[in-house]
This record gives structure tokens, C-alpha cells and sequence, in this order.
């Protein structure tokens, strides 16, 4: 689990805490490269996304999303999940 603080935009377009990136995933985080890696527990990479410090930053960037918790499901029905 990484214990930088900061958020992803998920592949559903919402704003996730890289702490607590729910689903049973996992965050590594590269702060300087803005990068977040998501991968499984075995390490299985499964999404890639652009490492934003705060909730602020992701709307100066343009983007409209909304904060989920680890909680909130990852994908739909329609996605297969």
C-alpha cells in the first residue's frame, strides 16, 4: 500500500486516494514522474494514472471528478465486474 497521500482518476473517471484505492488493489506512487501504478496484490499491473496531490489539483487540470472511497466499487456490470 503506499503511504504517499495524493489521488488517481480510475478508469470510471473518478477521483481514488492512493492510500486506499479500494478493490483489493494497490498504489505505487511516483511523485516526481506523477505517476500511480495500480496492480493486484500479486503485482499484476491493472491500471496506470496521473498522480495529483490534492482534490484541487485534479480540477485545475480540467478535470470534473468526484471523490469515491476504497469502498466504492471498481467497473460495472457492463464493464464485466
Amino acid at each position: 500500500m503506499s503511504d504517499t497521500q495524493g489521488f488517481f482518476i480510475d478508469w470510471d473517471g473518478n477521483a481514488r486516494s492512493v492510500s486506499d484505492p479500494g478493490g483489493g488493489y494497490l498504489c505505487e506512487t511516483d511523485r516526481v514522474a506523477k505517476y500511480v501504478a495500480v496492480t493486484t496484490k500479486t503485482g499484476t499491473l491493472v491500471h496506470e494514472g496521473t498522480f495529483y496531490k490534492t482534490m484541487d489539483d485534479i480540477a485545475k487540470a480540467g478535470i470534473k471528478a468526484g471523490f469515491v472511497p476504497g469502498s466504492h466499487p471498481w467497473g460495472s456490470k457492463e464493464d464485466g465486474f
